[in-house]
């Protein structure tokens, strides 16, 4: 089922996500209806924190996107990035290993807003997969970035906190025309 994504202003986006003790049919769920609310968003990634759920849990698929490569090892070795995606990340702990870079973004929450945003070239994750199993895997490229993003969704973090000062003041009337719709409609309801 293709859910709601919210926008900049729902309280739930700053929200840090409960960890995931249990993988119950509920959240087996929530990952089949978050991959279809990303895919139908031509979305790289979704945090549930972006369908109203504050868990740590986030899906990323980046096939087919060639313009953006990512680079993925997994036990060190080399890995084919398309045959690991879709990817699901429970409970994930994501540390920096190469040095900063710019890459452009956006955010599923923020629509038509992007930005150039520096983060780690390189990461290491670790995460429990769908079933509850822990794995562990190094990401470059697109991959490290689309991780990144949706870890700080996890911690109520949003990519708007990331943005130099001068971008975050350029784009300052758009977010503030998105922050106050948002507001709008939920005290509507």
């Amino acid at each position: 089922m293709v859910l709601s994504v919210v926008k900049f202003g729902e309280p739930v986006l700053r929200r840090r996500g409960a960890r995931i003790e249990h993988i119950t049919p509920e959240v087996q769920q929530l990952i089949a209806d978050m991959f279809e609310t990303m895919h139908a968003a031509r979305g790289v990634g979704l945090a549930a924190q972006q369908v109203g759920h504050a868990l740590q849990l986030t899906v990323i698929d980046v096939r087919g996107l060639k313009d953006r490569p990512s680079l993925l090892w997994i036990d060190g070795q080399p890995a084919d990035v398309e045959s690991f995606m879709p990817l699901v990340l429970i409970n994930p702990v994501v540390k920096p290993v190469g040095p900063p870079v710019a890459g452009p973004e956006g955010c599923l929450s923020f629509p038509e807003i992007y930005s150039d945003i520096t983060r780690p070239s390189e990461i290491e994750v670790t995460a429990q997969n769908e079933r509850g199993e822990p794995f562990s895997f190094r990401a470059g490229g697109l991959l490290a970035r689309a991780v990144q993003h949706e870890v700080d969704h996890l911690q109520g973090i949003l990519f708007i906190d990331r943005m130099d000062s001068e971008t975050r003041q350029d784009l300052k009337a758009e977010i503030d025309e998105l922050q106050a719709e948002t507001r709008a409609k939920l005290a509507g309801r």
